[in-house]
């Protein structure tokens, strides 16, 4: 899948006259959950996409998703442009403008809060965009560096069946019990009874 963002020209005086070029911001994705940005400068325009084209293509990278939208909320900045993106319950749809739109829509995503903090640059923004979506982690990658259950709430964590979930170190269950926690109160519990059974002293043979 394939996006073209914007398509800017550019003039250079020169003593020999005037030398016209034009660039080419594209955004590429498979649509399920990878995208990359490229930006190419030629002296036409097709020539400006498709070196574009080919610098996004050599730049993808993976984005963690659960179900069809982002996996935790973000903050993705690049000069004067900042981008807030949170995940959304299904039927939200992509609520974006035209530059960030387009990148979520060849990543995969099709539910999606977005809002623009900064300046609405056309490249900064989808630098920015971009910048949100490369420190996206996935729940179970948070648990194992962390060494510890991570509880998440997730406008689409229930609608996935067990067989979808992960199986990761940091549950997103919030009834689900440590197995050390459950361990412990076996043990506090085992040591009450004892203590229950331990036969009475005759005071009268005292």
């Amino acid at each position: 899948m394939e996006e073209v963002l914007t398509i800017r020209m550019h003039t250079k005086v020169t003593s020999g006259g005037r030398n016209l070029n034009f660039a080419a911001l594209v955004a590429v994705g498979d649509g399920k959950g990878r995208v990359g940005l490229g930006y190419g400068k030629a002296p036409g325009v097709p020539q400006a996409i498709e070196k574009a084209n080919k610098r996004a293509s050599e730049s993808m990278f993976n984005v963690p998703l659960i179900g069809d939208t982002l996996s935790h909320e973000q903050i993705g900045a690049h000069k004067s442009s900042r981008v807030l993106m949170k995940p959304a319950a299904p039927g939200t749809g992509v609520k974006a403008g035209g530059t960030v739109r387009a990148i979520l829509q060849v990543l995969g995503v099709h539910n999606v809060l977005t809002k623009s903090l900064g300046r609405n640059n056309p490249v900064n923004l989808a630098q920015a965009a971009m910048d949100a979506l490369k420190n996206m982690r996935h729940p179970g990658e948070v648990g194992e560096l962390r060494e510890r259950r991570i509880v998440m709430k997730h406008p689409q964590w229930s609608l996935k069946t067990e067989e979808e979930q992960p199986d990761y170190a940091g549950s997103a269950d919030p009834e689900a019990v440590d197995e050390d926690d459950a361990g412990d109160k076996e043990l506090e519990e085992s040591a009450v009874v004892e203590q229950v059974a331990e036969p009475q002293e005759d005071k009268s043979e005292a």
